[in-house]
């Protein structure tokens, strides 16, 4: 075995940390092993030194098995557009209080957090948005995403003598817009503290401001959802889409709400299937009215030459 040669030259050694080394240089071995007791690179074949003072990028503790690993290991939560701070802050726990000092600190940590009444209305927009969306159900990403666009609105000065209630509520139904997980005006409104009215506006002035282009909701986004909230199986959820595809490839959704043609398609498909449900039922889960279910299921069924009986 070839006496380790070592290369000298301090920063020589540094550019080859940065660089990753996948050969050696001397026998054309790939067969490098990593020393970090000695911080080396050397080649297993000729024991030629590649790299020195190489940096350890793993943890300053060590584990012999899973237990003291999870005993051991320190990380930090990872950061989120949904605290202002980005989580970046450090906490104080109620439940590590002693005493009346740690309370003074708690309560002059909470003072220290808020700088101003603009940050006041920022903390106050991003848990809005969050309890809107756990009232609605909404996964993590689009909290996320709706705290980001908030983030953006503010940075442009968007929300300054508007409600902050009316421009969260807007924001998190362009968000569950652009994600494919549309929410309804009126199930937004049972969830916010402004009419339908205010968000409306709203809604209309981010778009306008932000540049935001919204494609038209698809009939089939709701199809899944509704179902659900129906009581009914993936069959009849099939037989609904199938029905709105042929109805938009007949362009007999121009025009017309999504929500309506997306709960007239269910109502049909669910006869079809033998499994009835009634206008009323459907109106009630779609928030559509019975009228129009009515007039969009006698459309579909004439257009497209659906056989229902009732």
């Amino acid at each position: 075995m070839a006496t380790p040669k070592r290369e000298k030259g301090g920063g020589k050694d540094k550019k080859q940390d940065k660089v990753e080394i996948k050969e050696c240089p001397e026998c054309g071995s790939k067969c490098l092993i990593r020393d970090y007791d000695r911080a080396e690179i050397f080649c297993a074949d000729c024991g030629l030194v590649v790299a020195e003072n190489i940096v350890d990028m793993g943890p300053e503790w060590r584990a012999f098995d899973s237990e003291q690993m999870s005993r051991r290991a320190r990380v930090g939560a990872p950061l989120t557009y949904r605290i202002h701070d980005k989580g970046l802050s450090t906490l104080t726990n109620w439940g590590t209080a002693q005493g009346g000092e740690q309370y003074k600190l708690k309560k002059l940590q909470q003072r220290t957090h808020i700088a101003n009444t603009t940050e006041r209305s920022f903390i106050f927009a991003l848990s809005e948005i969050d309890r809107m969306a756990s009232a609605l159900k909404l996964p993590v990403n689009i909290r996320e995403a709706a705290s980001m666009l908030y983030r953006k609105a503010m940075k442009k000065h968007l929300i300054r003598g508007r409600s902050i209630e009316g421009i969260t509520s807007a924001i998190l139904y362009i968000t569950c817009r652009q994600y494919g997980v549309p929410r309804t005006l009126e199930e937004i409104r049972e969830v916010s503290r402004v009419e339908q009215k205010e968000i409306s506006r709203a809604y209309r002035f981010l778009l306008r401001e932000l540049d935001i282009k919204v494609l038209p909701a698809s009939p089939i986004d709701f199809v899944p959802r509704f179902c659900s909230m129906l009581g009914l199986g993936g069959d009849i959820r099939a037989k609904a889409i199938e029905i709105i595809k042929k109805a938009s490839e007949k362009e007999l959704t121009n025009g017309r709400g999504p929500i309506g043609i997306a709960a007239a398609a269910i109502y049909i498909a669910a006869i079809l299937n033998g499994e009835h449900r009634t206008q009323k039922e459907v109106s009630d889960v779609t928030g559509v009215t019975e009228v129009t279910i009515r007039n969009r299921y006698k459309e579909l069924s004439e257009q497209l030459d659906i056989e229902v009986l009732l």
